[in-house]
């Protein structure tokens, strides 16, 4: 547990690192912005699985577990 949670926290300083390096030289965030509009359309009609379906249709370097997280996350905050 503890050792996933020093990972977490090392892999996130690391991104940091590297999104300060990228906007220093100018470089541009290869990461194209999710389009929520249709996901949120699913969650609010209860298909989840749909909804994580299209998120990694959008984002295709997200595992299914990282999908379906940030379909929960969004789904929370929907309400």
């Amino acid at each position: 547990m503890f050792a996933r949670d020093r990972l977490d926290l090392k892999l996130t300083r690391l991104e940091r690192k590297l999104d300060l390096i990228m906007k220093h030289l100018g470089i541009p965030d290869p990461t194209p912005p999710t389009d929520w509009a249709d996901i949120d359309d699913l969650i609010r009609r209860g298909k989840l699985v749909h909804a994580i379906k299209r998120y990694r249709d959008q984002n295709q370097e997200a595992s299914l577990v990282d999908a379906k997280d940030a379909v929960e996350d969004r789904a929370r905050q929907l309400g």
